[in-house]
């Protein structure tokens, strides 16, 4: 990694004289050197720089789960292993589904269509755009959330996951005590202080009808991998949810861009992104006031902001309605009405690898997503004026400004390789992300 020292003042004088009659502008990478600094928290460029995901060390964790290379190896199989999915409402959904089915890989980590659907689905397509509801399953059978699944890419830096930041004892929750679990059960969790990705995939587990068990473990292989993680917790516990959360958080917490445009060029390599992918970052890191919200690391943040989107329901979304508590977002979670219809602003890395977008899938690409910005008119009536966010007001980009935008976030923020991310086979031999009948042809998995 290159090192970058800004020093004050360096760009005081705008033009550098060579001679008397030949200036020398800053050339675009210095200028963007120069805003990311003022940006970053740090007062630094590399403050945006993503740690390898070997560097295990270096990822944001939480004491109660220490990063281990067994754990993340743990976790790499069971993000993606059907064998555990023995909850299903029906038998024609048993051990059919994964972690994947609604988080997959080819399609940045989400669902590549308006809603994941877990159990109760079939079909892959592509990269999981072609799943849909089994004809046998009732619409509230079906394993889907009334809100879009987040990527999972870059997670580490969330301290409080899902959309209204429900999940995680710290970070935003600190004070919000007497909320844990009063509108959503799983949330009571948080008391047992194990980290946000931690508890919420523990009650993920149940939730998304995936059991974990002794049994279960030994039948397909799995035990040696246990042993391997979690040597020091007691073997009656060592077979649980709660392990498998432990390894399936190690794993997440490692999913790391490393190899976006971006991030080569933090490195050093000036070469990594083209002269149109850097003005979109002059703009995403200035003029567009993108990083009034996309400010950590991973390009997102902690903060909450009514952009006044319309929800799932709306779009097509089964399992849901108007009457929905996630559509109140950190409102839904807190009770406050301060909090009312905001929802935590999300990483966007390898966000072009899918659509649709927002929480209500009311977007279907990332052009439509940058001209509503732009605009800054909210389109969800419900939501009242006060509530929306005072960083949501028309940013007057001129076309070839959201081009070079749009650019940038395409391009420079896609890592093309997530596929070092998958193993190439799980233990049970199954199938997945999927491993229901329609997908095993669609995916040409025999």
């Amino acid at each position: 990694m290159r090192k970058i020292y800004v020093l004050g003042g360096i760009f005081a004088v705008v033009l550098i004289f060579a001679c008397k009659h030949d200036p020398v502008l800053p050339s675009a990478d210095e200028v963007l050197l120069l805003r990311l600094a003022e940006v970053a928290k740090t007062g630094a460029p590399d403050y945006f720089v993503l740690p390898e995901a070997a560097d295990l060390a270096n990822i944001p964790q939480t004491a109660a789960n220490p990063l281990t290379p067994e754990k993340v190896a743990l976790g790499k199989l069971l993000f993606y292993e059907p064998a555990f999915g023995i909850e299903a409402k029906q038998s024609v959904g048993m051990q059919t589904f994964t972690c994947s089915s609604c988080h997959v890989p080819a399609a940045g980590f989400r669902p590549s269509r308006i809603q994941g659907i877990a159990d109760g689905g079939y079909g892959f397509g592509v990269q999981g755009e072609a799943r849909e509801k089994y004809p046998t399953y009732d619409d509230q059978e079906i394993d889907a959330q009334g809100a879009r699944p987040l990527s999972v890419l870059n997670v580490a830096y969330v301290t409080n996951s899902m959309w209204n930041g429900s999940f995680g004892s710290d970070g935003v929750n600190a004070g919000t005590e007497a909320m844990w679990g009063v509108f959503d059960p799983g949330t009571a969790i948080n008391h047992e202080g194990l980290g946000s990705l931690e508890g919420q995939n523990i009650e993920g587990l149940k939730t998304h009808r995936l059991l974990i068990n002794r049994d279960l473990v030994e039948q397909y292989g799995y035990k040696p991998m246990f042993d391997a993680a979690f040597p020091d917790v007691p073997e009656d516990e060592r077979y649980t949810r709660k392990t498998a959360s432990f390894a399936i958080s190690a794993y997440l917490r490692q999913l790391m861009c490393t190899e976006a445009p971006f991030q080569r060029w933090l490195k050093g390599d000036e070469s990594a992104m083209d002269e149109q992918q850097k003005r979109g970052a002059l703009l995403f890191f200035g003029k567009a006031g993108c990083t009034r919200c996309h400010n950590e690391p991973n390009l997102g943040s902690m903060t909450f902001h009514a952009i006044g989107v319309k929800d799932l329901f709306e779009n097509g979304g089964l399992k849901t309605s108007e009457a929905d508590r996630r559509n109140l977002g950190r409102g839904g979670f807190t009770g406050n009405q301060d909090d009312m219809y905001r929802f935590r602003v999300p990483q966007l890395y390898n966000m072009a690898d899918s659509g649709p977008y927002f929480h209500g899938s009311s977007k279907n690409n990332l052009r439509d997503v940058i001209e509503y910005f732009n605009a800054g008119v909210p389109e969800n009536t419900r939501v009242p004026a006060s509530q929306i966010s005072l960083f949501f007001h028309p940013l007057n980009l001129t076309v070839e400004e959201m081009d070079d935008l749009e650019t940038f976030i395409r391009e420079s923020l896609h890592d093309p390789d997530l596929q070092r991310y998958v193993p190439d086979r799980v233990l049970s031999g199954s199938c997945f992300p999927n491993n229901d009948p329609l997908s095993k042809v669609e995916m040409d998995c025999n």
